[in-house]
């Protein structure tokens, strides 16, 4: 493409730039030429937007104002590298003309940080958002600055979309522009982090507070703290505490609730939680419904349930009012402790006092249930929360479909898994794994391979927590298909082997046996090495019925007699010399008496000259 080309062109503003261009080439001065064409590419941009074109290509923004530099900075550079240059923004140009008016920003004269606000808010996508807010500051050399405002806006978005690096960058941009910096963007970037789990940065950016001339409070101290316990981190959230106390942040009901819940985690801490409970009212921070939950929950989860009634009565005196977390917690653990009756009587309390359940109070009910015996009533629970507007979750229906598969109700629990597809929830590898489970238990192999196929095609995986019970009830399932379905056996075989799933002993053998009686000795063969290759030794059972098969065949055994008889010929020869034969039995009696069972070794060793001759046959037929 060149001047001529662009001279021809059907847009005037373009057709300008090229006769431009055409006639500058003529001049005997780069340099000149050079200042003239970025002053008529730059009107080309005055011409069609009648303002700076501002645009992102990749990870770029150019804007308008820092192409006019192109003279002074490449004044020394071929004419023909510049005209190059030119031609690829120009086209640049050409192809943002196309997408049309959604890159195109229009800054008034007066740009006010409300304005700034309206298009960050207004407008979804990251990168966009964050030219919008760089180009703000480019309109006008001397006019628009972000303040605190825009900055943490700005901000928020970065990291609502887990853009750290950029957010963080940043607030070293507020540092370098002298804009106040508040504890409330901090609070937002711990919280951010403690969102995607990341405790450590959470902690690393609090200690850079100061550098920011921002002095952490009470309330950074126990977001930060809050971050660690939530995430396990109980060693660094009880060091992080002692600090806490040494920079003289006095305790308060937040901070030691939050405290009681890292101690509640710990069976050896527990009795320390409680210590604090009882303490907090002397230390002027009367406990609340928060710090009476935190410890029911505590103390069901340990298994002391006669503990966490008492506690949950002392909480009714003391006029704190259960919250349905509260009651939820009581009631999984009177049902992890089989107390089906007082969790019930529990949910018909919270229906008198007005507390609606959530879907995990029905779960947990329902998980007592199903483990005592009852999936029945527990179907009838889940019609209740549904008529009741509550949505089960992925734990509802796992644990129904695990209560029915335990009780052999499969074409309930089959039902329940259609429901739950139907909502438009995912079941997992466990789920059908724990399915096809129970048609294994029942022999109904035909409908486990289908749930089988399923799987495969729905694309769903095991996790590393389901990888062994995907491999064993493969291998169930092909077991037992080789009685009445082998063909889909070997099939679903050739499926494992392609998809990497481990192959056991037993299934080897199952399939070895069918193609032996088949009369397929070359098959069986064949899985035997397959066998041996993937570590499976086979054992007497398959060995006598691959060998077996070639013995019934006529020329297998004469060709067998012959070998024995050249061996034991062999062995026999002048100066008392061992011939090959004899060697081979003596090698195959040493391993035999190393690497077999006592028992095993010894029959072999009474039968060697059969054995080789038998095991020879297998060989002389290939």
């Amino acid at each position: 493409m060149n001047g001529g080309d662009l001279a021809v062109s059907r847009d005037p503003a373009i057709k300008l730039f090229g006769a431009t261009i055409q006639t500058q080439i003529c001049s005997n001065s780069p340099q000149k030429s050079l200042r003239t064409w970025s002053k008529s590419y730059f009107s080309v941009v005055k011409f069609d937007f009648n303002r700076e074109l501002i645009f992102n290509s990749g990870a770029t923004c150019f804007p308008a104002n820092q192409w006019a530099l192109i003279g002074e900075c490449l004044s020394d550079v071929k004419c023909t590298k510049v005209i190059n240059l030119i031609i690829i923004l120009l086209r640049t140009c050409l192809l943002m003309l196309k997408m049309g008016s959604k890159t195109m920003i229009k800054w008034s004269k007066q740009i006010t940080s409300a304005q700034v606000v309206q298009l960050i808010k207004a407008e979804r996508d990251i990168q966009k958002t964050m030219v919008i807010f760089d180009s703000a500051t480019a309109e006008y050399a001397n006019g628009f600055r972000h303040d605190h405002q825009t900055f943490s806006l700005m901000i928020s978005r970065l990291i609502s979309a887990n853009h750290f690096r950029s957010a963080e960058e940043l607030l070293c941009r507020m540092k370098e522009e002298k804009c106040n910096i508040t504890e409330d963007i901090f609070l937002s970037i711990f919280r951010a982090y403690g969102r995607v789990h990341k405790p450590l940065d959470a902690v690393r950016v609090f200690h850079k507070m100061k550098d920011y001339q921002c002095d952490p409070s009470q309330k950074s101290y126990i977001t930060v703290f809050a971050i660690l316990v939530g995430e396990n981190q109980l060693n660094l959230a009880l060091r992080f505490y002692r600090n806490m106390r040494e920079m003289g942040i006095p305790p308060s009901v937040t901070s030691l609730n939050v405290l009681i819940k890292a101690l509640c985690k710990n069976s050896g801490t527990m009795d320390a939680a409680l210590w604090i409970f009882r303490e907090m009212p002397n230390r002027g921070c009367p406990p609340d419904s928060y710090t009476y939950g935190t410890l029911i929950n505590g103390l069901c989860r340990l298994g002391k349930i006669g503990e966490a009634k008492e506690l949950f009565k002392e909480m009714e005196a003391e006029a704190c009012s259960p919250t349905v977390v509260t009651y939820t917690s009581l009631i999984r653990g009177l049902c992890q402790s089989k107390d089906l009756d007082s969790a019930i009587n529990l949910l018909e309390e919270m229906a008198s006092k007005g507390i609606e359940p959530n879907v995990f109070t029905y779960s947990s009910i329902m998980d007592g249930l199903c483990k005592g015996g009852c999936s029945s009533q527990a179907l009838e629970l889940l019609d209740m929360m549904v008529s009741r507007r509550h949505l089960p979750n992925m734990i509802t229906y796992s644990t129904l479909i695990h209560g029915l598969c335990k009780e052999g109700k499969l074409q309930e629990a089959v039902e329940i898994l259609d429901r739950m597809k139907l909502q438009g929830l995912r079941p997992d590898a466990g789920l059908y794994g724990k399915i096809i489970s129970g048609f294994c238990d029942i022999c109904k192999f035909h409908e486990a391979a289908n749930f089988l196929d399923e799987m495969v095609l729905g694309g769903i995986s095991p996790n590393r927590l389901t990888w062994s019970l995907h491999v064993r009830i493969h291998n169930i399932v092909v077991q037992g298909l080789c009685t009445e379905h082998p063909n889909r056996a070997f099939q679903l075989y050739l499926s494992m082997r392609t998809r990497g799933i481990s192959i056991d002993a037993k299934t080897f053998d199952s399939l070895v046996n069918y193609f032996c009686k088949k009369g397929d000795q070359h098959k069986a063969a064949h899985l035997v090495d397959e066998m041996v290759l993937d570590g499976c030794i086979p054992d007497e059972v398959t060995w006598n019925a691959v060998v077996s098969g070639f013995w019934d065949r006529r020329k297998v055994r004469e060709a067998a007699e012959l070998v024995q008889v050249e061996l034991i010929e062999e062995s026999s020869v002048e100066h008392g010399k061992m011939g090959p034969g004899k060697q081979i039995l003596q090698v195959l009696e040493k391993d035999a008496s190393l690497y077999l069972p006592p028992r095993m070794a010894l029959e072999i060793q009474q039968n060697i000259h059969v054995l080789v001759g038998q095991v020879l046959c297998i060989f002389l037929l290939r």
